[in-house]
């Protein structure tokens, strides 16, 4: 297993090219700027030339703004007038508690925020922290700004909120390198085994009817492929005792919003793909671009009578076949430690939390957050204690029976 913080081949800069100077001899020439929604225009500008996570894109940002309503905080770092780095975040309410966020909250994972890659070098300890008091100082409510699942690097730039004080995330990120194509990650991944269990499911479905991979190209596939998710993570979180992060309509008009949107981009950054069988959805799975990187953040299989086939197997290795057909050097399966990962992963990446208490308030909520990632972190990496876990939690559900884990993202 390599021990990666692995770098996303990201978005390149290229807009920024032009007029490029050193930066770091203007130490005085930095300002740090914070301001509500209204913000969101120049995120969005300055994201068409920058460096970013999925979940930090301006479809991501936008799409999540308009569809929740979220309450916006963009906080920006600039020198001579020209961002270099900024943050879009949305504030919640936690109890008593005001926390600024990554927007998406639990779905925005593998973060790294917008970033001229030029900058970087010349960003310190001391710059970062003035962005965080200018979100202090326009908004003196927050207590908190709790930034979790923070990608070490992308595209080989090491992430400049590593500089604040912070902590492993408690779930490990699995992915797969795909160098040399499908045929040279099966040599090196059990894929004899693998093919044999292909076939075997080809013939079953076959048995049943006709069946297809589909990927979403129209507003209505998206919709079709979105309501089946829905209804299989409904499904699935009931049976194992757990909140339907995807229930709200909210969250369900987002993921709406931005699988569309991407649908208009030459290259769409944002994928849904699913498997049919007799005219059903058996499988479902939403992806993004980052570079050279495609990432799996979601996925669902249908608790049917085709269950027992493992249909989001099936759909896997069809996914990171094209995804090698395609020239990827990593297929991501994005956050979460699960067998199903582990049958093709060769690369883990921990993720890092950053936690800025930014009133009195703040620090005791911080204080409770670090002792609760610690716990997790504890439970996750014994398995013994994650498995009884798992089934306590699904006894409480009402589910005696075990569940299998390959639609757990």
């Amino acid at each position: 297993m390599v021990d990666a913080a692995a770098s996303f081949d990201g978005n390149r800069v290229a807009a920024n090219e032009v007029s490029a100077r050193p930066i770091g001899a203007y130490p005085s020439r930095w300002a740090a700027t914070a301001s509500d929604g209204a913000g969101l225009a120049g995120y969005v500008q300055f994201c068409a030339s920058a460096l970013f996570a999925p979940a930090q894109s301006a479809s991501w940002v936008s799409n999540w703004a308009t569809a929740t309503g979220a309450d916006m905080v963009v906080a920006t770092l600039a020198c001579d007038g020209r961002p270099a780095l900024s943050l879009a975040l949305e504030v919640v309410r936690r109890g008593p508690f005001k926390v600024a966020r990554f927007a998406g909250g639990r779905h925005a994972n593998g973060n790294f925020a917008a970033a001229d890659p030029r900058f970087l070098p010349a960003i310190d300890a001391l710059a970062i922290r003035a962005m965080l008091k200018a979100i202090a100082r326009a908004r003196p409510d927050i207590d908190l700004i709790s930034l979790e699942r923070l990608l070490p690097d992308l595209d080989g730039v090491a992430n400049p909120l590593a500089m604040l004080p912070g902590f492993p995330s408690p779930n490990l990120a699995l992915a797969v390198d795909l160098d040399g194509g499908f045929d040279a990650l099966l040599s090196r991944a059990s894929g004899k085994r693998k093919r044999k269990k292909h076939r075997s499911q080809t013939r079953k479905f076959e048995a049943v009817g006709t069946f297809r991979r589909i990927e979403a190209r129209t507003r209505k596939e998206v919709d079709r492929l979105l309501d089946a998710f829905f209804e299989m993570k409904e499904v699935r979180f009931a049976k194992m005792g757990i909140a339907n992060v995807f229930g709200d309509s909210h969250v369900r008009d987002f993921f709406r919003a931005l699988f569309t949107d991407a649908l208009s981009e030459e290259k769409p950054p944002f994928l849904l793909h699913g498997l049919e069988v007799a005219g059903k959805l058996r499988a479902v799975t939403g992806s993004s671009r980052s570079g050279k990187r495609l990432i799996c953040e979601f996925g669902a299989i249908a608790d049917d009578d085709l269950a027992f086939t493992s249909p989001g197997d099936f759909l896997f290795f069809d996914n990171i076949q094209q995804a090698c057909e395609l020239g990827f050097d990593v297929y991501d399966f994005s956050v979460g430690d699960e067998p199903y990962k582990r049958l093709w992963c060769d690369i883990e990446v921990r993720h890092f939390e950053v936690l800025a208490p930014l009133t009195l308030k703040g620090r005791v909520l911080a204080t409770a957050l670090r002792q609760g990632a610690r716990a997790k972190a504890f439970i996750k990496n014994n398995p013994t204690v994650w498995k009884l876990t798992k089934m306590l939690r699904r006894k409480a559900a009402g589910q005696a029976a075990p569940a299998t884990a390959e639609d757990d993202n």
